[in-house]
């Protein structure tokens, strides 16, 4: 994406980060899934053509970018509703999505949004994808490999089946099956460190059902071939609403942070000018509305910042 000088440290990035992407203890399971899948869809109505360009911004912009008519923009779209696809099982949409489009509209461009396997897109900055919009949650080790815009609060929850059948508990979720995201912060560190816990008190380990695909995730939990699953408290929030009563939440909403958009991290100026656009954005209204039409404005921020204190 950037200008070719680069290319060393960006190769050293690049390689970290895949090293990062591929760190993990856990085996996703090979159970066949039951149950109706969960993601729906919705209209796709963000009109991008009602953020106005910024000339002063779009001055800012990197050569290389000033010259691209798109900002290619890889996202995980199985993590309803930050991203996720529409009814049409092609067109990416979703909160983030629509903060993509805001983004590039504002610097006079369109926003190319690729479906990407969420461990997939760090690697990939500064040479596939100019930016990661995928619920990030910034924390110290992807901090170190790339840079981070914030934009958003979440924390981690649960949710297990409606009337929880199975007698879940977090206080002992030992020998238990827990589905999660392949990636996540929820696999890793949070239900990783919980079943080293349990194998250090004599216990059975958890049995991490990690999958690629968020929806899947959710789907397993409704079919009951999985006991719980812990994710973003957003994507929670909506897989309850999405399955007609079949799910419940265990526990409180813990561990919130920051998400933040990725920038690679040689690319230092592309990222100072996403930190105007977010709070340009923030400022005019346009940020808030996004959240509040996906039913998420309980996660904005008053301010973006680049590379903030990682938790």
């Amino acid at each position: 994406m950037q200008i070719s000088s680069r290319l060393t440290v960006r190769l050293v990035t690049v390689a970290a980060v895949a090293a990062l992407a591929l760190t993990g203890c856990t085996t996703a399971s090979q159970d066949t899934p039951s149950g109706a899948p969960v993601n729906t869809g919705a209209d796709a109505s963000f009109d991008p053509t009602t953020v106005a360009k910024d000339d002063a911004l779009i001055a800012m912009l990197p050569a290389a970018l000033k010259s691209k008519a798109t900002i290619d923009v890889g996202s995980d779209t199985s993590y309803e509703p930050a991203e996720f696809l529409d009814k049409d099982g092609q067109t990416p949409i979703g909160y983030d999505v629509d903060i993509a489009k805001a983004i590039a509209a504002t610097l006079g461009k369109k926003a190319d949004v690729h479906t990407a396997d969420f461990s997939s897109i760090l690697p990939k900055l500064g040479t596939i994808y100019d930016l990661g919009i995928s619920s990030f949650t910034i924390n110290p080790e992807r901090s170190k490999a790339v840079n981070f815009v914030s934009y958003f609060n979440a924390g981690v929850w649960w949710a297990v089946q409606k009337g929880n059948p199975k007698g879940i508990s977090l206080a002992d979720l030992c020998g238990k099956k827990v589905g999660v995201q392949t990636g996540t912060v929820e696999e890793d560190p949070d239900v990783k460190d919980r079943s080293a816990k349990c194998v250090a008190a004599g216990k059975p380990a958890i049995t991490i059902v990690s999958l690629k695909d968020q929806t899947d995730v959710t789907t397993r939990l409704v079919g009951g071939t999985i006991d719980a699953m812990s994710a973003d408290s957003p994507i929670i929030k909506n897989a309850l609403a999405k399955t007609n009563g079949q799910l419940e939440t265990l526990g409180e909403v813990y561990d919130s942070a920051q998400q933040g958009i990725a920038i690679a991290k040689s690319d230092t100026v592309f990222a100072g000018v996403i930190e105007k656009v977010m709070n340009k954005l923030i400022d005019d209204g346009t940020y808030k509305k996004i959240l509040t039409k996906w039913n998420n404005d309980e996660g904005a921020l008053p301010k973006a910042v680049l590379n903030p204190t990682a938790g």
